[in-house]
């Protein structure tokens, strides 16, 4: 299964193929390369490279799967994006840009819809449950208003970014 990296900006898309004890094929974004790679202390890596041996710091960022590394030439700031990663930046992104809309952005179902078209709602009231992935999110309201439009209904299977409730 492919593992997801944002290294800074970018973003990779990194595959292991084969591994023999520290060797490595690994697939990064479509290219192969051969490595070896091997822990020198707790948060310390030596990789060796196609011939060239690179030294790496691996420190916990702030966050889970959050990662400071730092070789002898380069500083990068880099998060492992994951299943629970995925799930976790979905809760939290769940708004337009003006902050009326709320959608999903990862397929799941409709469990519960406790307010109706017409509704007032205030900043943080929940007025969607979706589960995604086993688990149940609740999205809550950016703004003291009022439910416009409601688009779907509890039961409903529904897709990333799908507009599910829009508040004014």
């Amino acid at each position: 299964m492919p593992i997801e990296l944002k290294i800074d900006t970018r973003r990779a898309r990194i595959k292991i193929l084969e591994q023999d004890g520290s060797k490595y094929k690994v697939d990064i974004d479509g290219r192969v390369y051969d490595l070896d790679l091997i822990k020198v202390e707790s948060d310390t890596y030596s990789i060796l490279l196609n011939g060239q041996s690179i030294n790496m710091e691996m420190i916990e960022g702030d966050s889970l799967n959050e990662y400071k590394v730092n070789t002898i030439n380069s500083y990068y700031e880099i998060e492992v994006i994951d299943a629970a990663t995925r799930y976790r930046n979905a809760s939290k992104s769940s708004l337009d840009e003006a902050g009326t809309t709320i959608s999903t952005p990862m397929p799941g179902k409709i469990v519960k819809i406790p307010v109706k078209e017409g509704d007032t709602v205030e900043k943080g009231q929940t007025v969607i449950i979706v589960s995604a992935m086993k688990m149940e999110s609740e999205y809550k309201s950016a703004i003291d208003g009022v439910v416009k439009h409601i688009y779907v209904t509890e039961g409903d299977a529904v897709e990333g970014n799908q507009p599910l409730i829009e508040i004014e």
